[in-house]
């Protein structure tokens, strides 16, 4: 049984930071991708960023580039999100999603699997 249990959202001003983690249990870490992806209110849920099994592959949205780094330590099983220089615009719950998959993907419907989501909000 696949578990994910996100944490580290929060309130910060503009310009903040942020790290947001995702500890994963179930599958070994190693084989599969892992994304994040983002819901404003009132919006679909949107693809954030995602990296490959081994870390080598990685895919931002055009949005955060520059400014989130996604990032894995496999062997503590935990996927990380390090969101830099927040706009007001960041605001949403964040949900981090497993594939079964070890490639990367930008593609909501290839995720398998969803963890509870964490709040992020940023005041301007």
């Amino acid at each position: 049984q696949v578990q994910l249990v996100e944490s580290g959202g929060g309130l910060v001003q503009a310009g903040g930071s942020l790290r947001l983690s995702c500890v994963a249990s179930g599958r070994t870490l190693s084989s599969v991708a892992m994304g994040w992806f983002s819901q404003a209110p009132g919006k679909e849920r949107e693809f954030v960023a995602t990296i490959s099994g081994s870390g080598g592959t990685i895919y931002y949205t055009d949005s955060v580039k520059g400014r989130f780094t996604i990032s894995r330590d496999n062997a503590k099983n935990t996927v990380y999100l390090q969101m830099n220089s927040l706009k007001p615009e960041d605001t949403a719950v964040y949900y981090c999603a497993q594939r079964k998959d070890f490639f990367a993907s930008r593609l909501i419907n290839e995720y398998a699997d969803w963890g509870q989501g964490t709040q992020v909000t940023v005041s301007s």
